[in-house]
Formats: C-alpha cells, sequence, structure tokens
C-alpha cells in the first residue's frame, strides 16, 4: 500500500477506531512490561540478563520486549500460549476428536481456541514455577547473589506462589489483550504483541552498541550491519509477496439463455504460507530446555547447555525446527483435497489435470516444491544474520528471526489496513483521485 493512502485512515471512522484501540492495548502491555513481580530487585535482575545477552535467556527476553531483565508481571510473555498452540496443532494430526473440532468451522474453532487458553495457563503455571526456582538459585550463585546482591530478597514457598500467581495472571491478561485487539482492532493481536517488544528494544540495541564500542565506532561496520538489515527486510518482503499462480479454466454452462462460466482465473499458492511462525515455534521450543532444568530435571543442564545459542548445534538444530515448521504449518492450513473438492464443485479444473484425486495431487506436489524454498528462505534469513553479527563479534540480538517478525507482521497490519480502506470504497486508494460518476440530472 502506498504511503499516500494512510492519509485516507482519518478519514473512516471505524477503522480510526481500530488503530485507537489496538494502540491503546499495545500501550497497556508497554506498561505492563515495567511493573516488576513481588519480592523482586530490578536491578539484580537486569544485571543477571544483560550478562547472558547472548544465549537463550538474551532471545526470551528480546521476545517478552524486556520483562524478563524487569522480572516484570508479564515476563512469560505471550511464549506459553504459543507453545499451547503448537501443541494444539501437533494434536490435531494424532487425535481424530480435535481433527473433527477443526472440521466443524467457527464452533469448533472455538472448542480449539478454549482448550488452548487452558493448555496457556498450565504451561505458565509450570513455566513460572521453573522461573521461580531458578531465581532462588541465583541467589548463591556468581550471577547473583555472589557479585550483584540477591535476586529474591526472601525465598520460599510464599515466593514461589506469588511468583506463580502473578506471571501466570500476567501471561492470561496478555493472551486476553491479544485476543482482543484480534476481534476489535486490526491484524492478529498476537503477533503485535511480539512486533511490539521487538521493537522496543531496537533502541536500547543501539544504545548499547554505541556504549560498548564508545570512542572505537567502526563506520564500515555498521554501513556493514546496516546493509544487512536492509537487504534482510528485501528478501523477506520478496519472498512473503512471492505466489506461484496455478490457471484455473471454469466449465461453460448455460442456464436458460445465458452462457455462465469459461473465464480463466488463478489460484495463487504462497512461497511461504507459514510466514512467521516456523521460527517463533522454533524459538518456543529451544526455550523450554531452559524451563526444564530450573526444575532440576535429570539432563536439562546438559541440554540446555548444549543448546547455547551461537554454537553449531543451536544453529543446526534451529535450521531443522523451521524448515519442519514452515512443512507442518503449511500441511495444517492448505488442504489440497479441500481446494480441488471446491474447484469441483464451481466446475473449474487446472487445464491437462483430471478434477479430483489428480488435481489434489498435483497442488499438492506444487506446494511441496514452493514451501522447501520458502522453508529453506525462512532458515537462511533467521540464521545468516547471526553469522555475520558472530564475525564481527557484536552483541547483535536484532537479528534476522527478529528482522523477520518484524517485516511479516508490518506486511499484515499494511494488508489489513489496506482491506479496511477497500471495504469502505475510499476514494483515492489506488493512487490519484478518482471523479465519481454522478446520475443523469432531469
Amino acid at each position: 500500500m502506498a504511503f499516500a493512502n494512510f492519509a485516507n485512515i482519518p478519514k473512516v471512522p471505524e477503522l480510526r477506531r481500530r488503530l485507537l484501540f489496538t494502540l491503546g492495548m499495545l500501550a497497556i502491555y508497554r506498561v505492563g512490561v515495567f511493573i516488576t513481580a513481588p519480592g523482586i530487585d530490578r536491578n539484580v535482575m537486569r544485571s543477571v540478563v544483560q550478562r547472558q545477552s547472548g544465549g537463550l535467556l538474551g532471545m526470551f527476553n528480546l521476545f517478552t520486549g524486556g520483562a524478563l531483565e524487569n522480572l516484570s508481571i508479564f515476563a512469560l510473555g505471550i511464549m506459553p500460549y504459543i507453545s499451547a498452540s503448537i501443541i494444539m496443532q501437533l494434536l490435531g494430526t494424532v487425535y481424530k476428536p480435535i481433527d473433527e473440532m477443526r472440521k466443524e468451522g467457527e464452533q469448533g474453532r472455538r472448542k480449539i481456541d478454549q482448550y488452548t487458553r487452558y493448555g496457556t495457563v498450565v504451561l505458565s503455571i509450570f513455566q513460572s514455577f521453573g522461573i521461580a526456582m531458578y531465581l532462588e538459585g541465583l541467589n548463591n550463585n556468581d550471577l547473583g547473589g555472589g557479585r550483584f546482591g540477591d535476586v529474591v530478597a526472601e525465598p520460599g514457598w510464599l515466593f514461589r506462589f506469588m511468583t506463580i500467581v502473578t506471571l501466570t495472571t500476567g501471561t492470561a491478561f496478555i493472551m486476553w489483550v491479544g485476543e482482543q485487539i484480534t476481534e476489535r482492532g486490526v491484524s492478529n493481536g498476537i503477533s503485535l504483541i511480539i512486533f511490539a517488544g521487538i521493537l522496543s528494544d531496537l533502541p536500547s540495541v543501539a544504545f548499547g552498541y554505541a556504549q560498548q564500542n564508545q570512542g572505537n565506532l567502526q563506520p564500515l561496520t555498521i554501513a556493514t550491519l546496516l546493509g544487512l538489515v536492509i537487504a534482510t527486510v528485501a528478501v523477506v518482503v520478496f519472498f512473503e509477496r512471492a505466489q506461484r499462480r496455478i490457471p484455473i479454466v471454469y466449465s461453460r454452462r448455460q442456464v436458460g439463455r445465458r452462457v455462465y462460466g469459461g473465464q480463466t482465473a488463478h489460484l495463487p499458492l504462497k512461497v511461504n504460507s507459514a510466514s512467521m511462525i516456523p521460527p517463533i515455534f522454533a524459538s518456543s521450543l529451544l526455550m523450554f530446555p531452559a524451563t526444564l532444568s530450573n526444575l532440576n530435571i535429570p539432563g536439562m543442564n546438559d541440554l540446555q547447555s548444549v543448546l547455547n545459542k551461537g554454537n553449531w548445534v543451536f544453529n543446526t538444530l534451529y535450521a531443522l525446527l523451521i524448515i519442519f515448521f514452515c512443512f507442518f504449518y503449511t500441511a495444517v492450513t492448505v488442504q489440497p483435497v479441500d481446494i480441488a473438492e471446491n474447484l469441483k464443485k464451481q466446475q473449474a479444473n487446472v487445464p491437462g489435470i483430471r478434477p479430483g484425486k489428480q488435481t489434489a495431487e498435483y497442488i499438492d506436489k506444487v506446494l511441496t516444491r514452493i514451501t522447501l524454498g520458502g522453508a529453506l528462505y525462512v532458515a537462511a534469513v533467521c540464521l545468516v544474520p547471526n553469522f555475520v553479527s558472530d564475525w564481527y563479534h557484536i552483541a547483535f540480538r536484532f537479528g534476522g528471526t527478529s528482522i523477520m517478525i518484524v517485516v511479516g507482521v508490518a506486511l499484515d497490519l499494511s494488508s489489513s489496513i489496506e482491506s479496511h480502506l477497500i471495504t469502505h470504497n475510499y476514494e483515492g486508494l489506488t493512487g490519484p483521485k478518482v471523479s465519481r460518476i454522478r446520475g443523469r440530472q432531469v
């Protein structure tokens, strides 16, 4: 959408209300990020996170918009909801009742959403207890009490209970905020919350780099990083808009004296149908062992050390998870059999392909090929900036995953705004003002 079209937004009352509502809810979320949970020393916790900014703790803090380093009421962020969504989608492929609910339409979707909320609360309780145990462990660790002071003022079961209640309630509130934005605002609320959290961290990243290299700023390094960011944004925009268009021909049929059909159209298949969901899912799964290690589960400490961000094991597993979720999410959301059935009902067919089963097999074949390209693109975008960051020895937290999420959400937001403008048939949407056709005066 052209930038000139944004001037038309205030002239559409409903869209204006939706945007103001979205901004208001995001502002409430950002205020909660700075409300520290009871019994926590914020300054000590910030020092702990900064010392581990290059690991999974730093990635988790990025996705929560800095809530973890403040140990705020929103410290868990929206990750428990994302994990619950992953579990429900996985169950839908192996558990028949959930698969049947998915096919029930709107009513089935509401049931699945309700179960996802229940799963979010359960995971939040589990993860908040792990965080409480981890924070108490820092009191006797060099990262905590040995150098900076105690993170937890009064350890014990009262602190653990308060932490569970506070963080679980915070996650439930964020989930509610996201659903309200989706229903009464613009675009997807969960994605916008992650989007706001990542963007809010951008100034601190730039300031941290300038402070770390004070008096020794390298213009060539800065230019290289800026060029990398611009190139990554361009690649993301290109692939997110890329489509494979399958030609479709509608059969001719005569109703009375009129002849219908005979037109040609296209079936658009996105190269990356999963959008930014795979890196979010992959990051969420890679963060999960850290929660298990805080509960002193055997073997989890070794697994967490192996999954240290930046090593080849982490990068390999991260890339494989991204590729897997690209295929998995595409298989869940795009059903070639259903598409073929709908085309058959509309008396449409792909030239040279028989309707029904052969059409479904052809669509599945095309979808598999373009999804492979899309999965490789997502993995490259998420990993290449991290390699460059390691090469220049810069703690560049605003890496490929963050750029892809930000650009993807921005494109979705732009498309959502554009669809609202199109719905209201606002003049000037596609460029110069077009004069309206006036009725003939008698």
